[in-house]
């Protein structure tokens, strides 16, 4: 897979070594319906390294889905890792085992799935939804999104409809925590966009059974 990155002027694989910082910086946003979301800028430096070694390693692969009468492709690559399948770099079984022990008390249990995303350019989305495979869409859960690449929004809004109420410019290593009712209570998305984007990859942790 060829995809072209502009490097960060601050997360060059030069200026910093792939380290995750602490999550204590965590900062929460209550929503509504008992959701929430955690944020961290730059949980990841060095974060451009990863992008080129995923991008570069995984098998990407492209799908196509029914929508209504029709077969469309979907507007993006993907990549998923079962539990117990080994991730693609050390640096994610890290995150993975790092988020495991932050939310150990709150979640009760361990994120043991990856799935990745590669959005290649501004044509490349995913609607709005919520995670409600499995036991996301009648119990509280967490899904944890770890961003390398360009920035892109992850917009979220509540479940019945409207316009965003929060836009987060992900990529460059941030990460972002949805949880409480999140993933059956409001819906997220990454929108199309006509502005220039270069490519992101995002990296989607999950306990088990949800999807």
């Amino acid at each position: 897979m060829t995809v072209h990155l502009q490097a960060s002027l601050f997360d060059s694989a030069e200026a910093a070594p792939l380290r995750l910082t602490d999550l204590a910086a965590l900062r929460r946003t209550e929503l509504s319906y008992g959701a929430w979301i955690d944020v961290l800028p730059g949980w990841l430096t060095g974060s451009d390294a990863l992008f080129e070694h995923l991008a570069a390693q995984v098998p990407w692969r492209a799908e196509r889905r029914q929508m209504y009468d029709n077969v469309v492709s979907v507007p993006r690559l993907l990549a998923h890792y079962r539990e117990g399948e080994p991730l693609p770099h050390p640096v994610l079984a890290a995150a993975r085992d790092a988020l495991s022990a932050h939310y150990a008390e709150e979640l009760g249990e361990p994120f043991v799935t990856a799935g990745l995303c590669l959005y290649r350019d501004g044509r490349d989305s995913v609607a709005w939804h919520g995670d409600r495979i499995g036991r996301g869409r009648t119990h509280d859960t967490m899904v944890a999104i770890l961003s390398v690449g360009e920035p892109r929004t992850l917009a979220l809004r509540p479940c019945d409809g409207g316009a965003a109420q929060h836009r987060l410019p992900l990529g460059h290593g941030d990460l972002v925590v949805m949880g409480g009712s999140c993933q059956r209570t409001w819906e997220h998305a990454v929108p199309k966009t006509a502005r220039g984007a270069g490519p992101r990859i995002s990296i989607q942790f999950r306990p088990r059974n949800v999807a």
